[in-house]
């Protein structure tokens, strides 16, 4: 029985630990929030969806997946890598209303995926792709945030494939951009990149977030050039919809059309969504834990979980489909964010903007928000990174490298597939050069070989097996040794016996040892998965 005391001290340091954190929690939400906002309107406004659509999927995004996620840097909400299914899906299915249903559906796939484990795929997602996946992300962000900074708006904020919907691509609008900068916006972002950079660097300064610095600094130059008649454009401004009473926000939203569920393109729509959807979340929470400072490890199971839950909210209130988001997340890590605190204050201030202070908002520049995510950018994509990986040796480096490459020229998910594919072959390569152990002993003219099978034998080695057993030269004493095997492959099974059926008639002699006939994958035991599933 726990003392009175000891009930006391460890809710002091409950509170000392909360207090602790949402120092670092409350300035980071205000970063995210300022990162988010345009994101969520520009990816609204490329899916063809209303810009109110944009803010509801981040309000659901922070408020109600990051209350429900295992993860404590996850920042959730609509994600440019599902525009073109959303726009498509749109059309489709002849309504937004129609679609919103799909967005419900989605969500209730993923949460029974969650709870059929399904998240353990996101086990399997090789270091070094899940890297330049993330470098992948940051050179994206300096690329397509450029336009921005220099004033130049015809894309959509947010945008990530490498050809945009203004039949630009990522290189071709730099040099557009180049062209016709805009000096007041060249100035804005060149200031705010400054800020950024060495603001934090003067502690007594650092209590005050830089990026609120920027905002600040932004919509005071933005009044400036105004007045000196060189002001910025409308669309080089953040733009949310104004609410003036509280029956026109509750306008805004949009309600399902549950006539169509029985029509089967809604639910081909709702699959699409939903794998999409799992698979860009979790690939974007194994690189947010590997960014963590912390290094925790999220239950992927209970983040799809999160995630489906709030997909239904989000159609429910006719918002768009919802991933966990690098982009936001690792602002999120990079403004010193701790705990899940964070991402739900981001979705308060997105609620509370709309409602309070839509036009205190529409006055920020679009350029100062840009230096934001420049900044983020180079943090992912640090030279330092480069280096480190090159050091871990080719078969880390090329596959990294790959990704990289393969995620600036096409998107997220068709990049990754592609480094996955690189590191798929480096890693059957690796099993063709060292699948087991072995070793020659000589006893007068006649050789005796010993092939000591590893603790585990997979598929991948049935090929350096079967290698290795074909050149073993004639009137050879065999023996393979399983004994260090808690696991054996039937197909390498199945290899061993044939070629022990087999090898008399080159006069080779076939000893097995401690080999089984049937092996079963050894299993955890129910308190440890108990455990890894909370």
């Amino acid at each position: 029985m726990q003392s009175g005391n000891s009930i006391f001290s460890r809710l002091e340091v409950k509170k000392y630990i909360l207090k602790k954190n949402l120092k670092r929690d409350l300035p980071a939400s205000i970063v995210v929030f300022l990162v988010a906002l345009p994101l969520c309107l520009g990816i609204a406004l490329a899916s063809g969806a209303p810009l109110f659509a944009g803010l509801v999927t981040g309000i659901v995004g922070g408020i109600v997946v990051a209350s429900l996620s295992g993860s404590q840097l996850s920042v959730s909400g609509p994600a440019a890598g599902l525009t073109a299914i959303v726009i498509g899906a749109i059309a489709q299915l002849g309504g937004y209303q129609v679609f919103v249903l799909a967005v419900i559906l989605a969500g209730v796939m993923q949460l029974i995926l969650g709870l059929l484990k399904g998240g353990t795929i996101g086990n399997y997602f090789p270091s070094s792709v899940i890297e330049g996946m993330l470098a992948a992300i940051g050179l994206t962000l300096i690329l397509k945030q450029l336009p921005h900074a220099l004033g130049v708006d015809s894309d959509f904020f947010g945008d990530e494939s490498f050809f945009q919907s203004d039949n630009e691509n990522t290189f071709s609008a730099i040099a557009s951009a180049l062209n016709h900068f805009s000096l007041a916006a060249v100035v804005i972002s060149v200031l705010s990149i400054l800020i950024l950079i060495f603001w934090p660097k003067f502690k007594k300064l650092a209590v005050v977030p830089a990026p609120l610095i920027v905002v600040v600094l932004g919509v005071l130059l933005s009044i400036a050039f105004q007045n000196a008649g060189s002001g910025l454009r409308p669309e080089q401004m953040v733009v949310i919809p104004m609410v003036n009473s509280w029956a026109e926000f509750t306008g805004l939203f949009v309600t399902p059309d549950f006539s169509q569920i029985t029509n089967s393109k809604v639910w081909v729509v709702a699959a699409t969504i939903a794998v999409v959807a799992s698979l860009e979340t979790l690939l974007s929470i194994e690189a947010i834990d590997k960014i963590d400072p912390i290094k925790r490890v999220s239950p992927t199971n209970r983040e799809l979980m999160a995630q489906g839950t709030g997909n239904i909210v989000s159609g429910l209130l006719g918002g768009l489909p919802m991933t966990s988001v690098i982009v936001r997340s690792s602002a999120n890590v990079n403004a010193g964010g701790r705990t899940k605190m964070s991402a739900i204050f981001h979705g308060t201030w997105l609620l509370l903007s709309l409602l309070f202070i839509p036009g205190l908002i529409n006055m920020i520049p679009l350029a100062c928000l840009a230096a934001i995510l420049l900044v983020t950018g180079y943090k992912l994509a640090r030279v330092d990174l480069f280096k480190h990986m090159f050091h871990k040796g080719w078969d880390q480096f090329i596959p990294f490298v790959v990704t990289i490459v393969a995620v600036l020229l096409t998107d997220l998910l068709k990049g990754v597939a592609i480094g996955m594919l690189l590191s798929v072959f480096y890693l059957l390569r690796t099993n063709m050069r060292n699948p087991y152990f072995y070793k020659i002993q000589e006893e007068g003219d006649k050789k005796h070989l010993r092939i000591r099978l590893a603790e585990e034998v997979s598929f991948l080695n049935k090929a350096a097996i079967q290698v290795v057993l074909n050149k073993i030269p004639k009137e050879t004493d065999v023996i393979i040794d399983g004994t260090n095997s808690r696991y054996i492959d039937p197909d390498v099974l199945e290899t061993i016996f044939n070629y022990k059926h087999n090898a008399y008639t080159k006069g080779i002699i076939v000893t097995l040892e401690n080999i089984k006939k049937h092996y079963t994958v050894p299993k955890l035991n129910n308190k440890v998965i108990e455990e890894i599933n909370n």
